[in-house]
């Protein structure tokens, strides 16, 4: 059994998704190291961030049962996030969101994803349509759906997470149709590839909750076009912060007239939150 070993975690999602896209069949974290189980070697010189590891030769063993008893349900406010093999370990009174781990980003166990859900969970989103920018597996766009959201919308720059939003959003009971996505008895739900652009929006577009898993320098960068897609007065969800970086964001906040700016950490990791305080104004 072929293993490729380097220093890291899972909660380190660039890491895996790495990992998974050079062709890794299954991770594992132990001591501070992840392991990435190979059926051959490969040539991993096009991925900067797997320098450093090395090839290990090991027994074989079912890795893959291994890898999939460390997975754990991991509660966020009042949903639960699984893998399909512990779907049925979901308590009745928390809703259930099925998320296969792959190398789109957002299997709900990184502190970011969890406190993203946490925040969307705390809100009343009974009719409400709900933006997710850098929407990765689909996890927060369909965790607002399945709370209660009348649309929601996900949206990547990156062509390959779309295929497997969409599947997993069929792993949770929503249908394709012309339209979108939808699932008896709630809203609309699609995915898309694309970003914000600044362009205007009418007040009908506007989204009454925008949330986004990106780091700091793009919250920094899209804030005036969060504020252009946003109702006013909208609650804004931003995650994907490292704690040294608030003041990055705080200062976007504040230059785009965002109000109530509230923050939480998790270990190195932060949840801002917000209100936008004025109607979008148009490209700037």
């Amino acid at each position: 059994m072929l293993v490729y070993r380097l220093p890291g975690t899972l909660d380190n999602e660039e890491l895996t998704a790495a990992l998974w896209e050079a062709g890794a069949g299954g991770l594992e974290e132990r001591q501070g190291f992840l392991r990435a189980y190979f059926e051959e070697r490969l040539p991993l010189a096009e991925y900067p961030e797997l320098a450093g590891g090395e090839w290990l030769i090991e027994p074989d063993r079912d890795w893959q049962a291994d890898w999939k008893l460390g997975l754990k349900p991991v509660q966020a406010g009042r949903v639960t996030v699984v893998p399909s093999w512990l779907a049925g370990e979901v308590p009745a009174t928390q809703t259930r969101l099925i998320i296969e781990p792959g190398m789109a980003f957002g299997t709900g166990h990184h502190a970011t994803t969890r406190m993203a859900i946490e925040a969307l969970s705390a809100l009343d989103l009974q009719g409400e349509s709900v933006l997710d920018v850098g929407t990765g597996s689909g996890v927060l766009a369909m965790a607002a759906s399945l709370l209660g959201a009348g649309r929601a919308l996900g949206l990547d720059i990156d062509p390959l997470t779309i295929p497997v939003a969409f599947e997993n959003a069929e792993l949770n009971g929503f249908t394709r149709t012309p339209a979108g996505l939808t699932r008896t008895g709630g809203g609309l739900l699609d995915f898309a590839e694309g970003t914000l652009d600044g362009e205007s929006y009418e007040e009908s577009e506007r989204y009454g909750v925008l949330v986004a898993n990106l780091y700091a320098e793009l919250h920094d960068l899209l804030a005036a076009d969060y504020r252009e897609a946003m109702q006013s007065g909208a609650p804004l969800i931003l995650t994907g912060i490292l704690e040294n970086k608030l003041p990055l964001v705080r200062q976007a906040l504040e230059r785009e007239g965002f109000t109530d700016v509230q923050e939480r950490l998790d270990g190195e990791w932060a949840l801002v939150t917000a209100l936008n305080g004025q109607h979008g104004t148009g490209p700037r």
